[in-house]
């Protein structure tokens, strides 16, 4: 599987180390690591999307693709049955090209990556082909943010706009809530590089993303606190010129319906602690969720530093 212009870790499926579990499977022998992706992608769907942030969906909606397993174990996941059951459908490097191609024929402003990472060599692969057919559309690389930040940094060049979750600010949190101890690390290791390789949020004239790094906090019942530490952390690291998402979509799915403490929605002032807190903080640039919001359509470009919504 050779993968031109990136690096040994994108390159290797012998030695599969590609996220923060660093689990070593030889994924062309047929070993399985964590995630239990082999060499052939897996995709559950894929098409036009209209949920996702505004300068993402836009007016023609954000072409997305939704890939099979994931690096994380959450117990409110969603996006359970591709996630974590691997339901999907199998796809080689020039299946996916074709997908690339019908969503850019059916004029979808982008090609956004959903929890990609098992699978980038494939991904490096079909865009490849479809550049050197002369068809671009912006990368937006939709991570849950638990990534390995080498791996990031052979993917410059690759991803134009990084959609990235910072979900925790405790280890204990992370490891009760995803699986992985190590998270808090690992994102804001992995976040600060794309920061580094693509800044804050560049758009065109209708308003579309074309560069830049969009951070989702998604507030989790009990957990509030960990959004705002998180939100702190950014304006420390990054400055509050980072375009935040601030997320209430929040429901005791999968799992988490019979985990104490995971098992029911936000509070409208768990909600409010982090909106409050984004606004004192000084961060102007963004997109709030209304309270009790179940789909990212819900989101309305909001001035942090007026509190007003635009």
């Amino acid at each position: 599987m050779p993968v031109s212009g990136f690096g040994p870790i994108i390159s290797a499926t012998d030695r599969c180390e590609l996220c923060p579990r660093r689990c070593g499977a030889d994924r062309r022998a047929g070993e399985k690591g964590f995630c239990g992706a082999g060499v052939e992608m897996e995709i559950y769907s894929y098409g036009r999307h209209c949920g996702e942030e505004p300068p993402i969906s836009g007016t023609r909606g954000s072409g997305t693709v939704f890939f099979s397993r994931c690096t994380l174990r959450c117990l409110y996941c969603q996006n359970h049955p591709w996630s974590q059951e691997a339901r999907g459908d199998r796809y080689d490097a020039a299946g996916l090209a074709a997908v690339f191609r019908s969503l850019a024929d059916e004029g979808c402003h982008n090609w956004n990556l959903v929890s990609p990472t098992p699978w980038i060599p494939g991904i490096v692969q079909a865009l490849e082909m479809v550049h050197n057919k002369g068809r671009r559309l912006p990368v937006v690389y939709n991570t849950s943010g638990y990534e390995r930040a080498e791996t990031i940094r052979e993917l410059s060049g690759l991803a134009q706009v990084y959609l990235a979750d910072l979900r925790y600010s405790r280890p204990e949190s992370a490891l009760e809530g995803s699986g992985a101890a190590d998270y808090v690390k690992a994102a804001r290791k992995a976040f600060l590089e794309m920061w580094s390789q693509a800044g804050a949020l560049r758009v065109d004239s209708e308003g579309i993303a074309q560069s830049g790094v969009i951070c989702r906090l998604l507030v989790l019942p009990g957990r509030a606190v960990e959004a705002c530490e998180n939100l702190e952390w950014l304006k420390a690291n990054a400055g509050a010129g980072v375009c935040i998402s601030l997320m209430s979509q929040y429901i005791p799915a999968h799992l988490a319906g019979g985990r104490p403490g995971w098992d029911r929605g936000i509070s409208r002032a768990e909600y409010d602690m982090v909106l409050q807190a984004a606004m004192d903080l000084g961060f102007e640039n963004g997109h709030v969720q209304d309270f009790g919001g179940r789909a990212a359509r819900d989101l309305v470009g909001f001035n942090m530093k007026q509190g007003r919504k635009t």
